[in-house]
């Protein structure tokens, strides 16, 4: 989203025409849809308070997307990540540190919680479903993972294409995030 806040010591410059204050500690508003926005396969993604506001103690985001593909499998070290649904169904797929796999399809009103170290991925199952995710833990937050990884944007929409990073960018971008995605992982969860 807007800068790196994964670890205090590590900021980007700040995003043009951000509407979100860089000040912690400074109450704000935003109005639906009008937080720092970008573009990641075929979801919109809306950030609405990171690392930067919270002392990097918890990010807080919507996404949006149409009926699609299992967004890649990935793992956040030491970041806790819910995802609650505010619209349409969303599978939550999720491997505790056991090994054991779990899927859920989640609707309106239903909430999932992914542990830190817990491989984990989504599908939206429906047209205009949305997510509202909050991540926090020791690591900090990865908001600005979305618009480095995907293409920031000032549409209010989903993509009119896909967007999907190259190869490269899986490689290098996810590190500064604590995001590490498993490309060779399987689900055996039958969906």
């Amino acid at each position: 989203m807007t800068m790196e806040f994964t670890r205090p010591s590590h900021r980007l410059p700040r995003r043009r025409g951000s509407r979100i204050p860089a000040e912690p500690g400074k109450p704000y508003f935003i109005e639906k849809g009008l937080g720092d926005r970008a573009h990641l396969f075929t979801d919109l993604v809306t950030v609405y308070a990171g690392g930067e506001q919270t002392e990097n103690t918890f990010n807080f985001f919507t996404v949006e997307g149409p009926e699609g593909d299992v967004i890649p499998a990935h793992v956040h070290s030491d970041t806790y990540e819910v995802f609650y649904i505010t619209d349409g169904a969303v599978r939550l797929f999720v491997e505790d540190v056991e090994g054991q796999q779990y899927e859920r399809l989640l609707r309106a009103g239903d909430f999932g919680f992914v542990p830190k170290n817990c491989p984990h991925a989504y599908r939206i199952e429906r047209h205009h479903s949305r997510v509202v995710g909050v991540a926090a833990g020791p690591g900090g937050t990865f908001e600005r993972f979305f618009e480095n990884l995907g293409v920031p944007t000032e549409e209010l929409g989903l993509p009119s294409e896909p967007y999907v990073p190259g190869p490269h960018q899986f490689a290098t971008v996810p590190q500064r995030y604590d995001v590490r995605f498993l490309p060779e992982h399987q689900w055996r969860t039958g969906s």
